[in-house]
């Protein structure tokens, strides 16, 4: 039987141990969306996870969701994001850049002043959406969406190009690879589901048209970036950003059938529901497992128990943490000694300075305060 701490091959990466930093938003760039220096120690710090997989990063200016997110298409975003890549590689790290657009997620003043882009422009759920900013006072707080249009044929062409962009900055940068963000009902979900994709073009209509987007954006990644060091995240269930898709299998059923031949590092499957207590991980995992034999990833309020489980009885390769990282940066070396783990504070959770970012102390150090 498999163990958390045995090394495990994912395409192209050999990962030292099967626990992977899972993707989360900081929101630690300046207002340009180049992100922050202090955040080479706070990766560096966790550089002993498998794999990490960086905060969401931004394909282009009309994908901010959360305020001060950091992007990947200018060349001072790359260059500073070289920094942090070589500091966790100076500690034996991985790290792959998440490429992310939020679609409708998004609002006016996040984006110049433009109206947030999505497939059909529906906009009867305003108050579902997770949008987030920075306010004048330093306060980092929940903001109203507002409407988005529907997107032309030019723009969606031009946003697959963003991806294909920011996948090259990333091999740029440094980065082991990068992961796709198709989760938590950003823009790619946005068109994989009926309900918010009601376009009558290529790219809407059948689960074959609405998946056409996330197929292009495969391509254009994997063109820039060896498919065998690219993932893909996807949260077939989730009710994050109000996508509604009444029927997960009948949408992500013939897409799953196509990227088990799409040659692909990883699937990351987010269950995101088990936040709110409503986990899917049995039928996310029924609805994958048969139909992609490549490697996966699981990540949703697992504990370490139940995710050495997971591994032992083989339901997927790795599992991916996201909270237990933000407070134990090093989180692998306290799982194999069992505790004790840092318990996570409110403050400095999106924004701000060092205070909840790069303060958790380690397990040696917490050892050597209780010793003095």
């Amino acid at each position: 039987m498999a163990d958390l701490f045995d090394p495990v091959r994912l395409g192209g990466f050999t990962l030292a141990n099967r626990i992977v930093m899972a993707p989360m938003t900081r929101s630690r760039a300046d207002a340009q969306g180049v992100i922050n220096a202090s955040a080479a120690r706070y990766y560096a710090a966790r550089a002993g996870a498998g794999l990490i997989v960086s905060e969401g990063v931004n394909v282009d200016p009309m994908s901010n969701a959360f305020d001060r997110a950091p992007g990947l298409w200018t060349r001072a975003q790359v260059e500073g994001w070289r920094p942090i890549v070589e500091a966790v590689h100076a500690e034996g790290g991985l790290i792959v850049a998440q490429l992310w657009h939020g679609g409708r997620a998004s609002a006016r003043g996040l984006l110049g002043g433009h109206e947030p882009l999505s497939p059909s422009g529906v906009n009867d759920d305003l108050g579902a959406l997770q949008v987030w900013g920075l306010l004048a006072n330093g306060a980092y707080v929940r903001i109203a969406a507002t409407h988005s249009r529907a997107m032309t044929g030019s723009e969606i062409a031009a946003t697959v190009e963003a991806y294909r962009l920011a996948a090259a900055h990333a091999r740029e940068a440094g980065f082991d690879g990068v992961e796709i963000h198709g989760a938590n009902g950003y823009l790619i979900p946005q068109f994989l589901s009926p309900i918010t994709n009601r376009r009558t073009d290529a790219y809407g209509g059948d689960a074959q048209g609405r998946a056409r987007f996330l197929r292009e954006v495969v391509a254009a990644v994997t063109d820039a970036v060896p498919p065998d060091r690219v993932g893909l995240r996807l949260s077939p269930f989730a009710t994050y950003n109000d996508v509604r898709d009444p029927d997960p299998a009948e949408t992500y059923g013939p897409l799953v059938s196509w990227l088990a031949g799409a040659g692909l590092s990883y699937l990351h499957l987010a269950d995101t529901n088990a936040w709110t207590g409503a986990p899917d991980y049995d039928r996310m995992l029924a609805l994958f497992r048969p139909l992609y034999p490549g490697p996966l990833i699981v990540n949703g309020g697992l504990t370490p128990e139940r995710a050495a489980a997971i591994v032992a009885q083989g339901e997927a390769e790795a599992v991916a943490f996201g909270r237990p990282f933000v407070a134990n940066p090093d989180l692998p070396a306290r799982i194999r000694a069992g505790g004790p783990y840092n318990a996570p504070r409110p403050v400095g959770v999106y924004g701000g300075d060092e205070t909840g970012y790069t303060d958790y102390p380690t397990l040696a150090a917490g050892q050597a305060s209780r010793e003095r």
